[in-house]
């Protein structure tokens, strides 16, 4: 299928899925994201993924996330190019340029609202080279509380595994996945720690029963606090059924009115926990390949 066919197609079902949801999806806010792109799209390779979740600031959207083709060096250069999101001097502008110029970035991501457009651009590392914080944690634009947070992420075992940096232009906030996590991190004893000494919320029993089988974990950065806003603990299923726990009746409907384009349904459903409290997030895989990195 042709990038301009391939996109044709999953206009129609960001539209449908939108609409599945009551969430409104206006074309001059959607296509202009899947132009600038283009590339992307028409490769067997590419993954698209959907996302809602339960939060206030997430309210009334519906986020598609893809993988753009290796040749397209500069997701944001792209979005700057195409008007999908205005220059800045904050740093955040500056993040994801400095850390190609510091580590070998394998291909991106890119993730927009259906309602709020453009927002995001994910850096992905290959599994074989996870890279170690201490790497880029003292570039100029990246948040302070990445290196004010280096000791703890060692002394958990998280500092040389990360494998996704997601920098955030809508928010102005970075995260940080690691991959091949200690699988000790995910039993409720060490996710109740972790989450006091961050000074977040107290872990619910749903959140714990979710964690135990959780594969990755990331945590939210921003440049205005020194502490770590939110972390995200995701497991991955191609059948929600099998959760150790209950997903609430909007994700229910997302999972009914979200289509697989491949026929196999694959999932990845994460708690995040902030000082706040704690919300839901589903991912649903559109297009997905086995051996690619998984958006959470």
């Amino acid at each position: 299928m042709s990038a301009t066919a391939e996109m044709d197609e999953l206009y129609s079902v960001i539209e449908h899925s939108a609409r599945t949801l009551g969430v409104p999806c206006a074309p001059a806010t959607v296509r202009p994201v899947l132009a600038a792109y283009a590339d992307a799209f028409g490769h067997d390779a590419t993954v698209v993924a959907f996302r809602v979740a339960t939060s206030l600031r997430h309210a009334g959207e519906l986020d598609c996330r893809f993988t753009t083709h290796p040749g397209q060096r500069d997701p944001y250069a792209a979005a700057l190019a195409a008007g999908l999101t205005a220059p800045t001097d904050h740093p955040v502008g500056a993040v994801l340029a400095q850390l190609h110029g510091r580590c070998r970035v394998d291909s991106h991501g890119v993730d927009f609202g259906v309602v709020g457009g453009f927002k995001k651009v994910y850096a992905f590392f290959t599994p074989d080279d996870l890279q170690d914080v201490a790497k880029f944690a003292d570039l100029p634009a990246m948040p302070p509380a990445l290196a004010a947070h280096a000791g703890f992420l060692a002394r958990h075992g998280l500092a040389d595994r990360v494998g996704v940096v997601g920098v955030d232009y809508r928010h102005r906030t970075l995260n940080v996945y690691f991959n091949d996590v200690p699988p000790r991190l995910f039993e409720p004893e060490a996710i109740t720690a972790v989450l006091r000494e961050l000074g977040m919320a107290t872990p619910s029993a749903h959140m714990l029963k979710l964690g135990r089988e959780a594969f990755g974990l990331y945590v939210t950065l921003g440049w205005d606090s020194p502490r770590v806003e939110r972390i995200c603990y995701a497991v991955t299923t191609p059948d929600l059924a099998a959760l150790p726990v209950r997903v609430d009746p909007e994700t229910e409907r997302f999972v009914r009115g979200v289509p697989a384009g491949d026929g196999d349904r694959k999932f990845v459903y994460g708690v995040a926990v902030a000082p706040g409290g704690e919300y839901y997030k589903l991912e649903s895989h559109y297009r997905w390949k086995a051996g690619t990195m998984d958006f959470i």
